[in-house]
């Protein structure tokens, strides 16, 4: 297991249960997105890479004949197999497994999914061409995540920022780059969306167990921001109230 990976498991078993109750990851229009853009068929198998707290799988379950929900953390999917039964949703089967090394046989599945997740691999390029080989020809994949500016400073500014918050946060990608490891997998891509989400920084931060330390270096990050940083990120308010944007991308691939 790499290093990322590892953290990841470490991490998300501790906050299992925040995941399952965070406001970003329960909805709104980019979950909204990514299931029209899955355009789900009533005979298909579906599965959901990091499920975290099963909120796309629970959204796209009902719609197909078969769900799969991956996570690498057990207490995530212990969690999730919890949301699931409060929601009413059935079917889900809940699979142990790592997102770079998918433990399912080639052509296994009719469409992928990835939500707010990706970030936190240790080769996303190795993860779509594993997506790439599950897939059926004509099977879809539709992947959300945040993202990052195209300038290579600005870039590394705001992964370095998630890091401090998350060390299992290892690299959002920009759109281009993302164009680019869908190509390489062999995908056609489709349809690309972007969305916003506002976070106030201190709830942000208390979803990963932040110090007061922690707080407070992130503030001084955002304060030091450079140009294009700054403007990506659109930090605004004060103290307690200090607030700034992830922006992401939504998009749709298909498997000759």
């Amino acid at each position: 297991m790499g290093e990322f990976a590892r953290l990841s498991r470490e991490r998300f078993g501790e906050h299992a249960d925040e995941y399952v109750r965070s406001a970003t990851h329960a909805g709104g229009p980019d979950l909204d997105a990514v299931v029209r853009l899955v355009d789900a068929q009533p005979e298909w198998v579906a599965l959901d890479v990091a499920t975290g707290g099963g909120h796309t799988a629970i959204a796209i379950a009902p719609r197909v004949a078969g769900m799969v929900a991956l996570d690498l953390t057990p207490e995530m999917l212990d969690a999730a197999a919890r949301h699931a039964a409060e929601r009413g949703v059935s079917g889900i089967e809940f699979v142990l497994g790592d997102a770079e090394a998918l433990p399912f046989p080639d052509a296994s599945f009719d469409v992928v999914t990835c939500r707010i997740a990706s970030h936190h691999f240790g080769d996303v390029q190795t993860f779509a061409d594993e997506v790439a080989r599950v897939l059926r020809p004509g099977g879809r994949f539709v992947l959300q995540d945040q993202c990052v500016p195209e300038g290579a400073a600005a870039a590394t500014f705001v992964n370095l920022f998630d890091r401090l918050r998350d060390p299992s946060h290892n690299r959002a990608l920009s759109e281009s780059a993302w164009v680019e490891v869908v190509s390489r997998a062999g995908l056609t891509l489709g349809e690309l969306s972007h969305f916003e989400n506002r976070h106030v920084l201190e709830e942000w931060a208390s979803m990963q167990g932040c110090s007061s330390d922690t707080v407070k270096r992130l503030r001084e990050m955002l304060a030091d921001a450079g140009e294009i940083a700054l403007a990506w990120m659109d930090p605004e308010g004060e103290g307690s109230l200090q607030s700034f944007t992830i922006r992401q991308i939504v998009l749709v691939a298909e498997k000759p």
